[in-house]
């Protein structure tokens, strides 16, 4: 079985959740980042099955997310902030991982690719906020369907009140058959600042092109945050390859989808970056 390490490493504070295979392992690791709200658990999953398929994985908790402590408070932190943090993470491997970003944690990668360095073995962007604009390619959507939480995310600066119950999570993030009920995820989520939802919007956010990663673009086709066609236009913009997955929601580590998308990227990750 594969090894499963909990901890803090000793350079920072930070969640690390560390899953090693048993036996000859792939030569580049994997660095997975979270989204709004979550934190390393969310991607355990997959890390044991990446693990089964000679992965070495890790898993942080941005600030204050999950058991990792705050730098600030969470409401007033940035884009800026968690980039800072991701920099320092990949900086800690003697051999650049592949990064895998769920969300708000896939845009951190496209700043990374922008703002830092756009040569990674490879980057896999899941249900990610879109190149572009997330407000046309998702927002809107959820804007009709929960327009209170928006007028309290307006008035509280936080995010938090769009993920304010389970049936908001229902709606927003997983589908029917997901590997947890509403009420657990709700119960796991944590408070998310609304600043990082403008900073990745015009004109403050512009997209880099000509990226040298190897780029996946994975989507969830029944996704309440991103659109299809807004993920697919990411995907065309970066010359990334696309998977849309069916049947299934933007948690899509935790949809019951999860072990058919694992596959996928692993046999993706095996072709780009043995």
């Amino acid at each position: 079985m594969p090894r499963d390490e909990h901890r803090r490493g000793p350079e920072t504070d930070l969640e690390r959740l560390v899953v090693r295979p048993e036996g000859a392992a792939h030569e580049t690791p994997i660095l997975f980042l979270h989204g709004m709200w979550h934190g390393a658990w969310c991607w355990r999953d997959w890390q044991q099955i990446l693990a089964e398929k000679g992965w070495e994985s890790h898993a942080i908790g941005l600030p204050g997310h999950g058991a990792s402590p705050r730098r600030k408070s969470v409401r007033f932190s940035t884009m800026d902030d968690y980039l800072t943090v991701l920099k320092s993470e990949i900086e800690r491997f003697e051999r650049p991982p592949i990064v895998i970003g769920h969300s708000m944690g896939g845009a951190l990668v496209q700043w990374f690719l922008k703002k830092v360095a756009d040569d990674l073995p490879a980057a896999v962007l899941v249900a990610s906020w879109t190149s572009h604009s997330t407000i046309a390619d998702g927002t809107l959507g959820h804007l009709k369907r929960d327009p209170w939480g928006f007028i309290q995310m307006g008035w509280t600066l936080s995010s938090t009140p769009l993920v304010r119950s389970p049936e908001s999570v229902a709606s927003l993030l997983i589908t029917d058959g997901a590997t947890v009920t509403a009420a657990e995820l709700h119960a796991r989520l944590c408070e998310e600042s609304a600043l990082v939802l403008s900073q990745h919007n015009p004109p403050f956010w512009k997209p880099k092109r000509n990226v040298a990663s190897p780029m996946l673009w994975v989507a969830g086709e029944r996704d309440a945050v991103i659109t299809l066609k807004g993920a697919r236009r990411s995907a065309d913009y970066y010359g990334a390859d696309f998977l849309a997955v069916a049947d299934s929601g933007h948690n899509l580590m935790m949809e019951k989808t999860y072990a058919e998308t694992a596959g996928h990227i692993d046999r993706w990750l095996r072709e780009k970056a043995p």
